[in-house]
């Protein structure tokens, strides 16, 4: 196993399934099997920190104020990560909700140590309401908690195998990197993490890797050590 302790970004969007909204509580409970399965083959120590974009975007929302719209975004997540808890919990996984905002009756308010207290006996940390404050988004908060619980590296789950030159989707002659810097994701103004996710992890020397979320058994892969996806360091 090449890695302890990994930080898991996952977007809302891939708890919708083939929905644009809200849950597809089979596709959570997909994911978390996965995750699952990748804890009992390696006993690696894992955090999560879920976006809320299946349920709401706050920087689509130009006319209203943006710490509201970015507050109900932390609610959003706060949502998916209950979800994500609930399916562990009929898997059999350990695993504990914490929030940057404090919720005190439906989860535990985000403390450093205590987050790493959890994942030392084996539970999965699922963290909501990103970073606590408006102006940040999900990726920064994945970037900041990485740094905190002091990950080996922050993975993030798309849609796609790793970055491309560009869009994949819309230009068929993008080509994957396979590897590159923290300067070169920000110079060409690539679309991964924000760019404050990724001066944060340039900053703290944190590793990151994209991968294919849809691709069964790339997660095991990449905490084996093996190639997948595009490492960014």
């Amino acid at each position: 196993m090449k890695y302890k302790r990994i930080l898991l970004k996952l977007s809302g969007e891939s708890l919708a399934g083939n929905s644009e909204k809200g849950i597809n509580f089979d596709k959570v409970l997909e994911i978390c099997s996965e995750i699952k399965e990748v804890v009992e083959k390696t006993n690696v120590e894992i955090g999560i920190v879920v976006g809320g974009g299946n349920f709401w975007r706050g920087r689509s929302n130009q006319h209203m104020d943006r710490c509201t719209s970015d507050y109900i975004g932390m609610l959003a997540t706060t949502m998916n990560a209950l979800a994500i808890n609930d399916a562990f919990k009929q898997l059999g996984q350990e695993s504990r909700v914490q929030t940057g905002i404090e919720m005190r009756q439906i989860s535990e308010f985000y403390i450093k140590n205590r987050a790493d207290r959890h994942m030392q006996k084996g539970r999965i940390v699922i963290f909501g309401c990103g970073t606590g404050s408006p102006f940040f988004s999900t990726d920064t908060a994945a970037a900041l908690r990485a740094a905190e619980v002091n990950a080996d590296i922050l993975i993030k789950a798309t849609n796609v195998d790793g970055i491309y030159t560009c869009d994949p989707k819309k230009d068929c002659n993008a080509k994957k990197i396979d590897e590159l810097s923290y300067i070169e994701v920000l110079n060409k103004k690539l679309k991964v993490m924000d760019s404050t996710a990724i001066s944060l992890c340039m900053e703290n020397e944190m590793p990151i890797i994209v991968y294919n979320l849809n691709n069964s058994g790339d997660l095991l892969k990449i905490v084996n050590g093996k190639k997948v996806g595009t490492l960014v360091k």
